[in-house]
């Protein structure tokens, strides 16, 4: 019997749920969703706010009869449980230490590839600078790991959110965060509504959108801020990666991750290989699907994918 719920559910997600069941791994109680699929050295993938590991599926497909592949779904997003605050601690801390948990259960302890994106960039490099001798290699996509530069200005949007007025309504009640960045993540090929309705899926109430709110919430912005320390530190052990192979792969259109973030990263490492995508935005994956698979292959195979000035 077709439910309600399956009826309505996108054909993307369809597919997506089909291809990839995933694993829960048990969190002090709750759910951890990942998908651990293939074979041979791992690769690892963060997903940041608000996608889940969904905005992957393309680089899972391209990987897996290679590689074994390896996604989680944060506490709040995705597949994972969706717990309120008294059960799960919404911090940049917690994320961490879920993403060490999981690498450590599935006995990832050497040889990783980690490929980061938006949020995720801080977290899978906390997790990094705290085993360093788990990572081979650095995929990086419109991410920080490193506080805000000095040049980049706080977008509006951000900030609105993270008002203690208008955060809960536009996040949490109107699913404006989810939503509206689907719908501006991609700027040079937009997705189409049966993506954006998977993308947001799992965000389908007000407090399975808590996530969402709580990550917007945790940036740091100030030394006040409960995540302040924690990013200072990850990024005085950056050095400990500059050696590391990287690929930088960026979307130039990203409304939040602009050129000032890729500069940064240019400047700590400035041995990386980078590919910047001129008309593509925040979300890359569906922007420049084919062409970042093909460099994140070649990357892969010790290839020298492409190498820019850095200046």
């Amino acid at each position: 019997m077709v439910t309600r719920a399956q009826s309505n559910m996108s054909q993307t997600l369809k597919r997506f749920l089909a291809d990839h069941p995933g694993r829960d791994l048990d969190r002090g109680g709750l759910a951890l969703h990942y998908l651990d699929e293939g074979a041979g050295e791992p690769v690892v993938m963060v997903h940041g706010n608000p996608s889940w590991s969904i905005l992957f599926r393309g680089l899972i497909d391209d990987l897996r009869d290679s590689h074994r592949v390896v996604a989680i779904d944060h506490i709040g997003c995705g597949r994972s449980a969706k717990p309120d605050d008294q059960a799960y601690d919404y911090t940049l801390e917690s994320r961490v230490d879920d993403l060490e948990l999981l690498m450590d259960r599935l006995g990832l302890d050497s040889g990783v590839t980690l490929v980061v994106h938006d949020w995720g960039g801080m977290i899978g490099m906390a997790a990094a600078a705290r085993r360093p001798e788990r990572i081979a290699r650095l995929v990086v996509c419109n991410t920080a790991a490193f506080h805000k530069p000095a040049a980049k200005a706080m977008p509006w949007a951000i900030a609105v959110c993270r008002t203690r007025a208008l955060g809960g309504l536009l996040v949490q009640g109107l699913n404006a965060f989810a939503q509206g960045t689907a719908m501006i993540g991609c700027t040079k090929n937009r997705m189409s509504p049966d993506v954006r309705s998977a993308y947001v899926s799992p965000y389908d109430s007000w407090d399975h959108r808590r996530a969402i709110l709580r990550f917007v919430q945790d940036i740091p912005l100030w030394p006040t801020d409960r995540s302040h320390q924690l990013v200072s530190w990850v990024e005085s052990r950056l050095e400990a990666f500059r050696k590391t192979p990287m690929l930088i792969l960026w979307g130039m259109r990203d409304f939040v991750f602009d050129g000032s973030f890729l500069d940064e990263w240019i400047r700590r490492f400035p041995h990386a290989q980078v590919a910047r995508f001129a008309d593509a935005g925040h979300y890359l994956f569906e922007d420049e699907r084919e062409a970042a698979g093909t460099l994140v292959r070649a990357f892969l195979g010790g290839s020298l994918v492409t190498k820019e000035p850095s200046t």
